[in-house]
């Protein structure tokens, strides 16, 4: 089973615990054929998680597209209104920029919902990364013995809590073997060696099993628990973090800037494209290198992936585009309606039927009061009505009759 205690917790823990799965099937996978990496589990992971999220990837490349006619309309409103703040302008405004959305069958929204769902999802995917022996079993029985023999030694809180120092910890209160294999994940090189020697009763048990942690968190000779530092070769995981996010975003501008071209904003979309890798490579530097690998192999699977994309996109017509989303658009409209529908024609037909019911009940009392009262009318109007007409005309003659009378 695996370590509750440990899992991300709070709204991702639901997505942390379905991509934690996907961990340990593919690292469960590799096992079987003697395999046993997580730095190779991660790139895997990384993949197939990517390739998950394709759908939303397409539909926010399909309303970029779909941006580069929208955008000078929309801007257009934008300036007939600038500066207006009365309640007719904005009222009027909001009108014409939903006219436009609607005339391309787009939604305000379709731009802004792919990335409501990505964010949950890579934060989920970075608290899996973060804490691999919480979702992946086979990876937890490595620290589980030590974390077990060590909870049975007087006094191991205070050194846990010295070497946890800088490593990134959320608890100071290591209560249980969970808690305690939080700590061990974490663990550099040094920090293993630094256990021996605190405590020296661990020695046979850790030199029996770091070395096959060790093997487990090994990627080219990096341990992917350490921080890459400045040093050679670790140095590379940041720098290409940096210079393949720096790609990346040269290739999403290129397929965006007609989108952007009259966008006032494109300017600082182009800062942050240069910023953003810069900081990246900086981030890295002082992270897991496990955290690195991800990030290289998430832009690794962007870039030729929206390689790609690129291809298909450039062959779709836009108006074609726009035709497909206006009749979509239109489909949901009509099945959005339907019921409504349905309900006012019932609520109507209700409405038609009562009175006729009622009438007909009323002329029955008429013609029971007039047996009583003049045979020769129940002869005439024996019959039951059972239309507006009928009762109409009956209650003509009936009017007809008492002014003969």
């Amino acid at each position: 089973m695996f370590a509750l205690l440990t899992k991300s917790g709070g709204m991702l823990s639901p997505i942390a615990g379905l991509l934690g799965l996907i961990m340990n099937g593919i690292y469960e996978f590799f096992h079987m054929f003697g395999i046993q990496n997580i730095a190779l589990s991660i790139i895997i992971f990384t993949f197939i998680t990517k390739a998950l999220m394709m759908p939303l990837t397409m539909k926010q490349q399909k309303f970029t597209k779909l941006s580069s006619r929208m955008n000078p309309e929309l801007q257009k409103i934008q300036a007939k209104y600038k500066g207006k703040k009365d309640e007719e302008s904005l009222r009027k405004q909001q009108a014409e920029t939903q006219a436009v959305y609607e005339k391309y069958g787009a939604s305000p929204t379709a731009g802004c919902l792919p990335l409501l769902i990505t964010f949950p999802i890579m934060f989920a995917l970075y608290a899996v990364i973060n804490n691999i022996p919480a979702y992946v079993t086979e990876v937890k029985v490595l620290y589980e013995t030590i974390a077990t023999e060590i909870a049975a030694i007087p006094g191991y809180e205070n050194v846990l809590k010295s070497l946890s120092e800088g490593l990134r910890v959320t608890t100071t209160e290591f209560t249980d073997t969970n808690k305690i294999i939080d700590v061990l994940a974490k663990f550099g090189t040094e920090n293993w060696k630094q256990l021996e020697i605190e405590l020296p009763q661990l020695s046979a048990t850790l030199n029996n099993i770091v070395p096959n942690i060790l093997r487990v968190n090994n990627f080219l000779g990096l341990n992917i628990t350490n921080a890459p530092g400045w040093k050679f070769p670790g140095i590379l995981i940041p720098i290409l973090a940096m210079g393949l996010q720096f790609i990346q975003g040269k290739q999403m501008s290129m397929q965006t800037k007609d989108a952007n071209k009259d966008n006032p904003s494109a300017s600082a979309m182009n800062s942050m494209n240069v910023v953003m890798p810069i900081m990246s490579g900086v981030f890295c530097i002082t992270l897991p290198i496990g955290v690195g690998i991800y990030w290289i192999a998430t832009s690794v699977f962007t870039i030729i992936s929206q390689f790609f994309v690129n291809k298909y996109m450039d062959r779709i017509d836009v108006d074609e585009l726009i035709e497909k989303n206006v009749s979509k658009a239109k489909k949901r409209s009509k099945v959005s309606s339907t019921v409504p529908l349905q309900e006012l024609a019932k609520k109507q037909t209700k409405s038609i039927k009562n009175p006729v019911i009622e009438k007909e009940r009323d002329s029955e009392n008429n013609n029971s009061i007039d047996d009583n009262t003049d045979v020769t009318t129940d002869k005439s109007d024996s019959h039951n009505p059972t239309s507006i007409s009928e009762i109409a005309n009956l209650l003509k003659n009936r009017n007809s009759e008492k002014g003969d009378k």
